[in-house]
């Protein structure tokens, strides 16, 4: 699946569109590569997410096409986060 849209699905984003701004501004990695938009997502890869000052590392635990809320909480599991990124 297309990381902008696993973090859409996983909720970890509201929209697809702001998964393909943090690729495009590399600000989105998978198991430490600079990601596209289309980069191919699979279980077991760490991505890592960086918001301004807050960056998160998730690993992927499980890909659907949809998902309600209570099944998108159980698509990934954060490994790290850094809330003062400088």
């Amino acid at each position: 699946m297309r990381i902008d849209k696993y973090l859409k699905v996983s909720r970890i984003l509201k929209r697809r569109e702001v998964g393909k701004e943090l690729a495009l501004n590399d600000r989105l990695y998978i198991n430490e590569k600079l990601a596209k938009p289309s980069s191919e997502v699979n279980v077991g890869d760490i991505v890592r997410i960086i918001f301004g000052n807050r960056e998160i590392s998730i690993e992927v635990l499980e890909i659907k096409t949809t998902a309600s809320k209570a099944e998108a909480f159980g698509m990934y599991r954060i490994v790290g986060e850094n809330k003062d990124r400088t």
